[in-house]
Protein backbone atom coordinates (compact mmCIF):
# COMPACT_ATOMS: atom_id res chain seq x y z
CA UNK A 1 0.00 0.00 0.00
CA UNK A 2 2.81 2.45 1.06
CA UNK A 3 4.62 1.33 -2.38
CA UNK A 4 1.54 2.12 -4.21
CA UNK A 5 1.11 5.86 -2.62
CA UNK A 6 4.53 6.50 -3.85
CA UNK A 7 4.75 4.76 -7.10
CA UNK A 8 1.63 6.76 -8.25
CA UNK A 9 0.72 10.94 -8.85
CA UNK A 10 0.20 12.96 -6.01
CA UNK A 11 -3.17 13.76 -6.88
CA UNK A 12 -3.93 10.41 -7.03
CA UNK A 13 -1.91 9.46 -3.98
CA UNK A 14 -3.57 12.91 -1.75
CA UNK A 15 -7.51 12.05 -2.89
CA UNK A 16 -6.60 8.78 -1.40
CA UNK A 17 -4.75 9.79 1.29
CA UNK A 18 -5.87 13.17 2.28
CA UNK A 19 -9.46 13.48 0.55
CA UNK A 20 -10.61 9.98 1.98
CA UNK A 21 -9.01 10.17 5.50
CA UNK A 22 -10.26 13.52 6.22
CA UNK A 23 -13.64 12.91 4.73
CA UNK A 24 -14.08 9.73 6.87
CA UNK A 25 -12.51 11.59 10.05
CA UNK A 26 -15.36 14.36 9.44
CA UNK A 27 -18.36 11.88 9.63
CA UNK A 28 -16.83 10.82 12.86
CA UNK A 29 -18.32 13.17 15.44
CA UNK A 30 -21.60 12.92 13.89
CA UNK A 31 -21.45 9.11 13.79
CA UNK A 32 -20.44 9.14 17.77
CA UNK A 33 -22.94 12.39 18.38
CA UNK A 34 -25.92 9.48 16.76
CA UNK A 35 -24.93 7.03 19.74
CA UNK A 36 -23.68 9.40 22.65
CA UNK A 37 -25.37 12.30 24.31
CA UNK A 38 -23.98 15.64 24.10
CA UNK A 39 -24.35 15.47 27.76
CA UNK A 40 -22.30 12.77 28.42
CA UNK A 41 -20.02 13.68 25.67
CA UNK A 42 -18.76 16.45 27.72
CA UNK A 43 -18.33 15.30 30.96
CA UNK A 44 -15.21 14.18 30.51
CA UNK A 45 -13.88 17.41 28.65
CA UNK A 46 -11.58 18.66 30.80
CA UNK A 47 -9.73 15.65 32.25
CA UNK A 48 -9.78 14.52 27.83
CA UNK A 49 -7.92 17.84 27.04
CA UNK A 50 -5.23 16.66 29.62
CA UNK A 51 -4.83 13.40 28.07
CA UNK A 52 -5.11 14.94 24.23
CA UNK A 53 -2.62 17.38 24.51
CA UNK A 54 -0.20 14.71 25.59
CA UNK A 55 -0.95 12.73 23.04
CA UNK A 56 -0.96 15.36 20.56
CA UNK A 57 2.68 16.24 21.52
CA UNK A 58 4.03 12.82 21.08
CA UNK A 59 2.77 12.73 17.87
CA UNK A 60 4.29 14.89 16.74
CA UNK A 61 7.69 14.60 17.77
CA UNK A 62 7.32 10.92 15.98
CA UNK A 63 5.65 12.91 12.52
CA UNK A 64 8.35 14.98 12.64
CA UNK A 65 11.54 12.42 13.53
CA UNK A 66 10.10 10.43 10.35
CA UNK A 67 10.12 13.94 7.94
CA UNK A 68 13.43 14.49 9.17
CA UNK A 69 14.84 11.21 8.63
CA UNK A 70 13.36 10.67 4.64
CA UNK A 71 14.28 14.51 4.11
CA UNK A 72 18.15 13.51 5.04
CA UNK A 73 17.78 10.25 2.74
CA UNK A 74 16.38 12.09 0.20
CA UNK A 75 19.07 14.91 0.21
CA UNK A 76 21.84 12.16 0.50
CA UNK A 77 20.41 10.55 -2.53
CA UNK A 78 20.75 13.95 -4.15
CA UNK A 79 24.01 14.51 -2.99
CA UNK A 80 25.31 10.83 -4.17
CA UNK A 81 24.14 11.72 -7.62
CA UNK A 82 26.28 14.36 -8.05
CA UNK A 83 29.21 12.94 -6.40
CA UNK A 84 28.76 10.03 -9.21
CA UNK A 85 28.68 12.89 -12.06
CA UNK A 86 31.73 14.79 -10.63
CA UNK A 87 33.66 12.00 -10.49
CA UNK A 88 32.98 10.71 -13.79
CA UNK A 89 33.94 14.43 -15.18
CA UNK A 90 37.25 14.09 -13.10
CA UNK A 91 38.25 10.57 -14.54
CA UNK A 92 36.88 11.61 -17.98
CA UNK A 93 39.52 14.67 -18.11
CA UNK A 94 42.31 12.84 -16.19
CA UNK A 95 42.29 10.24 -19.14
CA UNK A 96 43.39 12.48 -21.05
CA UNK A 97 46.95 11.74 -19.21
CA UNK A 98 46.64 8.38 -19.90
CA UNK A 99 48.06 8.29 -23.86
CA UNK A 100 45.66 8.30 -26.78
CA UNK A 101 44.92 4.92 -27.06
CA UNK A 102 43.80 3.95 -23.35
CA UNK A 103 42.72 7.80 -23.15
CA UNK A 104 40.11 6.56 -25.42
CA UNK A 105 39.25 3.67 -24.34
CA UNK A 106 38.61 4.97 -20.67
CA UNK A 107 36.75 7.84 -22.08
CA UNK A 108 34.41 5.42 -24.00
CA UNK A 109 34.01 3.27 -21.06
CA UNK A 110 32.73 5.98 -18.48
CA UNK A 111 30.70 7.02 -21.31
CA UNK A 112 29.07 3.45 -21.68
CA UNK A 113 28.58 3.60 -18.19
CA UNK A 114 26.58 6.72 -17.73
CA UNK A 115 24.15 5.72 -20.70
CA UNK A 116 23.77 2.46 -18.92
CA UNK A 117 22.89 4.21 -15.49
CA UNK A 118 20.60 6.64 -16.97
CA UNK A 119 18.89 4.39 -18.97
CA UNK A 120 18.79 0.87 -16.83
CA UNK A 121 19.33 1.68 -13.39
CA UNK A 122 17.27 5.41 -12.95
CA UNK A 123 14.21 2.52 -14.87
CA UNK A 124 14.63 0.08 -11.92
CA UNK A 125 14.52 2.58 -8.91
CA UNK A 126 11.46 4.23 -9.59
CA UNK A 127 10.32 0.11 -10.08
CA UNK A 128 11.98 -0.35 -6.68
CA UNK A 129 13.82 -2.95 -7.96
CA UNK A 130 17.39 -3.16 -7.95
CA UNK A 131 20.32 -5.41 -9.37
CA UNK A 132 23.08 -6.98 -8.37
CA UNK A 133 23.83 -8.14 -12.79
CA UNK A 134 22.44 -4.76 -14.09
CA UNK A 135 23.97 -3.46 -17.59
CA UNK A 136 25.47 -0.07 -15.17
CA UNK A 137 27.10 -2.73 -13.13
CA UNK A 138 28.97 -4.46 -15.86
CA UNK A 139 29.84 -0.94 -17.63
CA UNK A 140 31.01 -0.15 -14.28
CA UNK A 141 33.58 -3.09 -14.20
CA UNK A 142 34.70 -2.94 -17.68
CA UNK A 143 36.34 0.85 -16.65
CA UNK A 144 38.30 -1.45 -14.20
CA UNK A 145 39.23 -3.88 -16.45
CA UNK A 146 39.88 -1.06 -19.26
CA UNK A 147 42.19 0.27 -16.38
CA UNK A 148 44.11 -2.67 -15.08
CA UNK A 149 44.63 -4.01 -18.36
CA UNK A 150 48.20 -4.81 -19.29
CA UNK A 151 48.43 -1.75 -21.89
CA UNK A 152 47.75 0.36 -18.93
CA UNK A 153 50.14 -1.11 -16.45
CA UNK A 154 53.43 1.01 -17.85
CA UNK A 155 51.49 4.41 -15.78
CA UNK A 156 51.70 2.52 -12.49
CA UNK A 157 52.57 4.57 -9.83
CA UNK A 158 51.74 8.01 -11.79
CA UNK A 159 49.67 10.30 -10.00
CA UNK A 160 47.56 10.49 -12.81
CA UNK A 161 46.44 6.69 -12.95
CA UNK A 162 46.18 6.98 -8.74
CA UNK A 163 43.95 9.76 -9.17
CA UNK A 164 41.95 8.27 -11.67
CA UNK A 165 41.54 4.74 -9.44
CA UNK A 166 40.75 7.16 -6.43
CA UNK A 167 37.71 9.03 -8.98
CA UNK A 168 36.70 5.42 -10.16
CA UNK A 169 36.74 3.98 -6.10
CA UNK A 170 34.46 7.44 -5.24
CA UNK A 171 32.11 7.35 -8.21
CA UNK A 172 31.37 3.83 -7.33
CA UNK A 173 30.68 4.45 -3.81
CA UNK A 174 28.70 7.12 -4.90
CA UNK A 175 26.31 4.52 -7.02
CA UNK A 176 26.36 2.05 -3.97
CA UNK A 177 25.47 4.90 -2.03
CA UNK A 178 22.51 5.68 -4.48
CA UNK A 179 21.43 1.90 -4.95
CA UNK A 180 20.72 1.91 -1.06
CA UNK A 181 18.75 5.00 -1.02
CA UNK A 182 16.49 3.77 -3.35
CA UNK A 183 14.92 1.67 -0.53
CA UNK A 184 12.43 3.40 2.01
CA UNK A 185 13.96 4.49 4.59
CA UNK A 186 11.28 4.30 7.31
CA UNK A 187 10.89 0.45 8.52
CA UNK A 188 7.36 -0.89 8.59
CA UNK A 189 7.11 -0.82 12.40
CA UNK A 190 7.37 2.67 11.68
CA UNK A 191 4.57 2.90 9.49
CA UNK A 192 2.35 1.01 11.89
CA UNK A 193 2.96 3.70 14.74
CA UNK A 194 2.55 6.60 12.27
CA UNK A 195 -0.57 5.51 10.93
CA UNK A 196 -1.63 3.95 14.24
CA UNK A 197 -0.64 7.16 15.92
CA UNK A 198 -2.96 9.39 13.06
CA UNK A 199 -5.64 7.25 13.48
CA UNK A 200 -5.76 7.13 17.70
CA UNK A 201 -4.94 11.26 17.03
CA UNK A 202 -8.16 11.79 15.04
CA UNK A 203 -10.47 9.13 16.71
CA UNK A 204 -9.85 11.01 20.05
CA UNK A 205 -11.19 14.32 18.72
CA UNK A 206 -14.60 12.40 18.21
CA UNK A 207 -15.60 12.10 21.96
CA UNK A 208 -15.38 15.91 22.52
CA UNK A 209 -18.57 16.95 23.65
CA UNK A 210 -18.75 20.87 21.95
CA UNK A 211 -22.45 22.73 21.23
CA UNK A 212 -22.40 22.99 17.75
CA UNK A 213 -21.59 19.96 16.01
CA UNK A 214 -20.65 21.77 12.44
CA UNK A 215 -17.41 23.25 14.25
CA UNK A 216 -16.48 19.89 16.08
CA UNK A 217 -16.77 18.52 12.48
CA UNK A 218 -14.65 21.38 10.49
CA UNK A 219 -12.14 21.25 12.95
CA UNK A 220 -11.56 17.36 13.05
CA UNK A 221 -11.02 17.82 9.31
CA UNK A 222 -8.75 20.49 9.69
CA UNK A 223 -6.67 18.25 11.93
CA UNK A 224 -7.19 14.86 9.89
CA UNK A 225 -6.07 17.07 6.52
CA UNK A 226 -2.76 18.64 8.60
CA UNK A 227 -1.85 14.78 9.68
CA UNK A 228 -2.62 13.38 6.51
CA UNK A 229 -0.85 16.00 4.66
CA UNK A 230 2.15 15.34 6.84
CA UNK A 231 2.02 11.65 5.89
CA UNK A 232 1.74 11.68 2.68
CA UNK A 233 5.06 14.31 2.86
CA UNK A 234 6.63 11.12 4.02
CA UNK A 235 5.32 8.76 2.04
CA UNK A 236 6.17 10.93 -1.21
CA UNK A 237 10.16 10.93 -0.56
CA UNK A 238 10.53 7.78 1.61
CA UNK A 239 11.90 6.41 -1.81
CA UNK A 240 14.20 8.92 -3.67
CA UNK A 241 13.96 7.78 -7.12
CA UNK A 242 9.86 6.88 -7.12
CA UNK A 243 7.41 7.88 -7.87
CA UNK A 244 6.62 12.17 -8.80
CA UNK A 245 8.83 13.38 -5.79
CA UNK A 246 11.87 11.51 -6.97
CA UNK A 247 15.92 12.53 -7.49
CA UNK A 248 16.20 12.89 -11.55
CA UNK A 249 19.48 11.54 -13.35
CA UNK A 250 20.03 15.01 -14.31
CA UNK A 251 23.76 15.60 -13.23
CA UNK A 252 24.76 12.56 -15.01
CA UNK A 253 23.00 13.31 -18.33
CA UNK A 254 24.09 16.88 -18.02
CA UNK A 255 28.06 15.13 -17.58
CA UNK A 256 26.74 12.71 -20.42
CA UNK A 257 26.04 15.45 -23.04
CA UNK A 258 29.37 16.89 -22.16
CA UNK A 259 31.36 13.58 -23.01
CA UNK A 260 29.41 13.76 -26.26
CA UNK A 261 29.87 16.96 -27.45
CA UNK A 262 33.82 17.01 -26.86
CA UNK A 263 33.37 13.24 -28.83
CA UNK A 264 31.86 15.36 -31.90
CA UNK A 265 33.96 18.00 -31.54
CA UNK A 266 37.24 16.22 -32.46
Amino acid sequence: MIFFLTSHSLWLSGAILIGLGTALSMLGPIVVRHYVTFERLTENNEIAGFKYAVLGVLYAVLLAFAIIVVWQKFSEAEASVVQEAGAATTIYRLSQGMGEKQGDDIRAAVTAYLKAAIDNDWPAMDRGVTSIDSPARKALDAIYATLLQSGTTQNVGSPVLSEILYQLDQMTQARRARLVAAEGAVPGVIWFVLFGGAIITIVFTFFFGTSNLRVQVLMTGLLAAVILSELLTIIAIDWPFTGPVKVEPTPLEYVLADFQAATASH
